[in-house]
């Protein structure tokens, strides 16, 4: 596929924030976007960076009616040599092709992705933000076109690329947040689409963390819909515990995400000679640990929030304080080294930074 560009004016383009400190999450949006046609006749073409602006959808596509779609989210992020680099960037792209494969949805060409992601981000390249704790947030979405009110896989797609600079993805920063576990709704099962990064799964959880959060906690911590013991995930975050001198993460069995920031941290322990491990572990397991003074930490990753301390567990009633309340070592490390390699100022021995200009 080619790219080609049709840009603003330089007349119509917006204001850039003025306050970096006061930006929030995903409520600001950048002059272009990237969108790239699909027909099961031509395949993925008509490759274009467009001035941002509306779709235009027919009331029959079927993407309204039977919520066949996949997104992903990745950041840019300034780095303090001024350059704008990017973390991980084809894991998120690989992961979208499977979110795609199990939503019906033909697989994007990777490489070509890539790269116009790229170009895409060359041209608002000012709308990176350059405070500390602030990225270009960037937001993939294919979008089933085709209009038909029968229960179909579409012919017809579009992909696009929205972008927008944002701050912390909570309002508490990276402050230890208060987390419910749920017992009572079910975000997804093993042999269902939780693996895939699709709207029905977040479709899902909203009523569960409008009720939680109604209760003054951030998120929701899902169990397993079968036994509704053993933890998932925590709303938009893969979950950790460090239990004595284990750290432990749910296995990927179907039911939850495969986050890029999941995989970043048990690298990392590995890579520093940690034990880690993914296996099940109960909230029973949990609360024990809590109990007896062995569950030293919990913390969630994602991209968004990056690492986030879990200062509480709320579990039928009771508050289980993680450690002292605060943000444990292990989560700042890690929330450490992982900005640090971002935006270069720690060695990127993995080959995990990609420059875009």
């Amino acid at each position: 596929m080619e790219l080609s560009k049709n840009l603003m004016e330089p007349h119509l383009l917006q204001a850039k924030p003025e306050d970096e400190s006061a930006l929030g999450f995903g409520q600001i949006f950048s002059d272009h976007m990237l969108q790239v046609d699909y027909t099961s006749e031509a395949g993925w073409h008509n490759s274009r960076v467009t001035p941002y602006e509306n779709l235009v959808l027919d009331p029959a596509a079927l993407v309204l009616h039977y919520g066949q779609e996949v997104f992903e989210g990745l950041k840019a992020y300034k780095g303090i040599d001024g350059g704008i680099y990017m973390f991980r960037p084809m894991a998120n792209i690989e992961r979208m092709n499977r979110s795609c494969a199990r939503m019906c949805i033909p697989e994007m060409p990777a490489q070509e992705i890539l790269d116009h992601m790229l170009e895409l981000i060359r041209v608002d390249q000012e709308w990176v933000p350059s405070l500390e704790g602030t990225s270009l947030y960037i937001r993939p979405t294919i979008i089933a076109t085709e209009a038909c009110l029968g229960v179909k896989v579409s012919s017809r797609y579009l992909f696009y690329i929205i972008t927008g600079p944002v701050g912390a993805y909570y309002p508490e920063g990276f402050n230890p947040v208060r987390i419910y576990v749920e017992e009572n709704y079910v975000r997804a099962a093993a042999g269902g689409v939780g693996e895939a990064k699709t709207m029905g799964n977040y479709a899902a959880s909203l009523l569960a963390a409008e009720e939680a959060h109604a209760k003054g906690f951030t998120q929701v911590m899902w169990l397993d819909a079968c036994d509704k013991k053993s933890i998932e995930e925590v709303g938009t975050m893969n979950m950790f515990f460090f239990i004595g001198d284990e750290v432990i993460t749910s296995p990927l069995t179907g039911s939850i995400l495969p986050g890029v920031t999941r995989d970043s941290v048990l690298t990392l322990c590995h890579h520093w000679g940690m034990k880690v491990t993914e296996r099940k572990v109960t909230i029973d397991e949990v609360v024990a640990a809590q109990k007896d003074g062995t569950l030293q930490e919990a913390f969630g990753t994602g991209t968004a929030a990056v690492i986030s301390p879990v200062g509480s567990i709320h579990y039928r009633g009771t508050d289980y304080e993680v450690g002292s309340g605060q943000t444990g070592q292990l989560s700042l490390k890690l929330y450490d080294e992982i900005t640090g390699i971002q935006l270069g100022k720690k060695e990127d021995p993995f080959g995990w930074v990609v420059k875009v200009v």
